[in-house]
C-alpha cells in the first residue's frame, strides 16, 4: 500500500469522511507546508497522550479539573446536564449559560445495555446532595433516549430541593411553520411563553 493509499484509508475511519472526501483530503494534505501538517498531526497526538475527563463534571480536559469547574466567575448555583462533551461546546458557544456543567457521557438506552449505572447520573446526584445547587438544566438531546434520561434523573433528583428545568424545544429561527413537521409544532406549542 502507498504512502497516500495509506492515509486516504487512516482518515476514511473518521466519521462523516467517505473515500472521496478522504482522498481530498489526503492530498490538501500533501500540498500542505509542512509546519502546517505537522502542526495538525502533534495536536492530534497531544489530545491522546493528554486529554482525560474532569474529574468534577467529566468533561474533556488537559487539567484536572476543567477550566469551567476552576473558573470562579461561573455562577456555581446551576448545573447544565449534558450527554456529551461536545455539546458544552456547542452551549458556550451561545454565550447565554454561565453555570457549571455534568456530563452524562451517553444516554439512557436499555435496549443497548446503557443503564444508570454505565452514565455518570450517580456522580450527578452526589453534587447535587453536597449542597449549593439551586438549578439542575437538563440539556439532553430531544429524542427518545435523551428524554428518557430526563425523566429518570427528573425522578431521581425531585427530592432534592433544587429545582428542574428542560432546555425548550420548538421552531428553529428563520423557518417557516408550514415546513415545520408535527412533533416540532407540537413541542413548539407546549414550550409558549407568555408576553
Amino acid at each position: 500500500m502507498s504512502i497516500i493509499e495509506n492515509l486516504i484509508s487512516q482518515l476514511t475511519r473518521l466519521p462523516g469522511i467517505g473515500r472521496k472526501s478522504a482522498q481530498r483530503l489526503a492530498f490538501f494534505i500533501l500540498t500542505m507546508p509542512a509546519n502546517e501538517a505537522k502542526a495538525i498531526a502533534d495536536a492530534i497526538t497531544d489530545v491522546k497522550e493528554n486529554a482525560k475527563f474532569c474529574s468534577v463534571c467529566f468533561n474533556i480536559t488537559a487539567d484536572d479539573p476543567c477550566e469551567i469547574c476552576s473558573d470562579p466567575s461561573r455562577d456555581r448555583s446551576r448545573i447544565c446536564v449534558v450527554e456529551e462533551p461536545s455539546n458544552i461546546l456547542a452551549l458556550e458557544r451561545t454565550r447565554s449559560y454561565n453555570g457549571l456543567y455534568h456530563v452524562l457521557l451517553g444516554a439512557l438506552s436499555p435496549l443497548d445495555g446503557i443503564t444508570p449505572d454505565r452514565l455518570k447520573i450517580l456522580e450527578l446526584a452526589q453534587r447535587v446532595q453536597s449542597g449549593g445547587i439551586q438549578e439542575i438544566i437538563l440539556a439532553t438531546n430531544p429524542n427518545t433516549k435523551g428524554e428518557m434520561t430526563a425523566q429518570y434523573i427528573t425522578e431521581m433528583l425531585r427530592q432534592s430541593g433544587a429545582g428542574i428545568s428542560r432546555i425548550a424545544y420548538g421552531l428553529p429561527i428563520g423557518s417557516d411553520i408550514e415546513f415545520a413537521d408535527e412533533v416540532t409544532l407540537a413541542k413548539s406549542l407546549e414550550g409558549r411563553r407568555t408576553l
